[in-house]
């Protein structure tokens, strides 16, 4: 059985595995390293195990499961199969660090140190391995009247729903691209919500790149599943294809869509906006760690390189599931099965041709689970416009209210990449530390600059990446290096005298 730890007092001061995040990757990462004997600490910072995909299905009613689909109704299983686990679970708990072990502090033994903060209380923690499986985030998608009230993201409403058991009341418009975006048409209007249309800006020129994929798409688990729910929004709402502008208007409140078709355009009223246009790789943790990124062009966005086990460029530290690049839940989750089996190797908890066996028996898995992804990428690929707005007066940095005339007159400075820009504008300094526009800020970059945004690159992020209080942080044990640097000396009793040891700059 698991042991649920309430309070960073309560961790361990080491454990062979640290696993952050508890999504379809991070549970079953736990799970499998568990089996073979490690001790495991499956750190997130959710009320309960599941992340975005399977949240609250635990406690989810027969209604809410029909509502939401089978496939959400699937996480029932791994989470009955991580309630049964051997290992410790910190729910409510925020990984603000990952690095190497303290010199001074560390016991020898373990390579990383962790930076945990859980019921008030910061702690650094020991481990051999960390796995990384912090999920993906939506997509940013700036556009004219995105920010103001009545406009959210689609990500959010699903967590409203999955959480809280809340829907829209009003008239609800959805607009974007990718599969989620008709999976959400489709729950809402389950569960009774007034959704007027669905505007789809997916790119026409998309089937082109798509095309040659369609073959391994139709043999694949997504084809059927995806046909059925373009069939149910389609019966049941008015679905808008072709969209290659959007503009939301009202009176310091969200009244109606302008879709821009072409040469043609439509004015749809409504009460809220809900946007989506897919996900990507969550990285601040990752690159905070230290692990080498590149920029993926058929995702438009930027994944941790990482190999076949999920072995990241950081000795230790593997990458597990959407946060490696975009592969859906099914996949993340025997992602984690490998990362977690390698764990187990690399700590010699099993042998070299158990570890081939099973390592076999979960590619095979996740092989067939990846299979018609590809066409998935290419077909839903949102459109440079919507990516990278041409109107300057667009609000690029939400946190700072940095438009993209704003960011255009900066990057014509010459600035090389996205923290000059930073150091410029504070675009990406808020508290959202660049989650919500760090893409949208480095390909406007890279377009003014005219070279990939690989060459750009991204914000150099640094730990803490979440908040820390100045108690928790006050509280953290103390290594002499850290008080000299802050006293300039630290005192020592010896045989009832005491020793002053000074800094350099004494």
């Amino acid at each position: 059985m698991i042991k649920d730890i309430q309070s960073a007092a309560n961790l361990a001061p080491a454990y062979d595995l640290v696993v952050v995040g508890a999504g379809p990757a991070g549970l079953s990462a736990a799970i499998e390293a568990s089996t073979h004997g490690l001790a495991v600490l499956l750190a997130d910072e959710n009320e309960s195990p599941g992340g975005q995909i399977y949240r609250s299905v635990d406690r989810a009613s027969d209604a809410d499961l029909t509502r939401m689909g089978p496939d959400y109704a699937a996480g029932r299983r791994l989470i009955e199969r991580f309630r049964g686990a051997d290992l410790s679970y910190a729910r409510r708990a925020t990984v603000w660090s990952v690095g190497p072990a303290d010199e001074e502090t560390g016991d020898g033994a373990h390579a990383l140190e962790v930076g945990i903060s859980l019921g008030g209380i910061a702690r650094p923690i020991a481990a051999d391995r960390v796995i990384l499986a912090t999920g993906a985030l939506e997509r940013p998608f700036p556009f004219p009247g995105w920010t103001m009230p009545g406009v959210m993201a689609a990500g959010a409403a699903q967590i409203l729903m999955k959480s809280s058991g809340l829907v829209p009341s009003g008239r609800t418009i959805l607009a974007g691209t990718g599969p989620l975006l008709y999976l959400l048409a489709s729950q809402l209007l389950r569960a009774g919500v007034s959704v007027i249309a669905v505007v789809d800006t997916t790119p026409v020129e998309n089937w082109r790149l798509a095309l040659p994929h369609v073959l391994s798409f139709a043999t694949s688990p997504y084809a059927l599943k995806g046909l059925k729910l373009l069939l149910e929004v389609h019966r049941h709402t008015r679905v808008i294809r072709g969209a290659t502008a959007i503009e939301a208007v009202g009176s310091g409140q969200f009244s109606a869509l302008r879709v821009h078709r072409s040469n043609k355009s439509l004015h749809i009223e409504g009460d809220l906006l809900l946007l989506h246009q897919g996900i990507a790789p969550n990285l601040n943790l990752t690159l905070a760690a230290g692990c080498d990124y590149v920029w993926d062009e058929r995702l438009a966005a930027f994944r941790p390189n990482v190999d076949g086990r999920g072995a990241s460029s950081v000795s230790g530290v593997s990458i597990a599931g959407d946060a490696a690049g975009i592969v859906g839940a099914v996949a993340s989750a025997h992602q984690g099965e490998l990362a977690g089996l390698a764990a187990a190797l690399d700590l010699n908890r099993i042998g070299q041709s158990v570890y081939e066996q099973r390592r076999a028996q979960h590619a095979q898995k996740l092989a067939r689970a990846l299979r018609g992804r590809t066409f998935i990428d290419d077909r839903f690929r949102p459109g440079k416009t919507f990516r990278v707005p041409e109107d300057d007066g667009t609000i690029i940095c939400r946190c700072e209210e940095i438009t993209a005339g704003k960011l255009r007159e900066v990057a014509a400075l010459g600035v090389p990449g996205p923290n000059q820009m930073k150091a410029f504008t504070r675009c990406g300094m808020g508290p959202c530390q660049g989650r919500l526009c760090g893409l949208t800020a480095v390909e406007l970059l890279a377009q003014c600059r005219g070279v990939p945004p690989g060459e750009v690159g991204y914000y150099r992020l640094r730990p803490p990446i979440k908040p820390v209080t100045l108690s928790e942080l006050a509280a953290l044990p103390h290594t002499e290096a850290a008080t000299i640097a802050v006293a300039g000396f630290v005192e020592r009793a010896h045989d009832g005298a005491q020793d002053a040891t000074y800094g350099s700059h004494r």
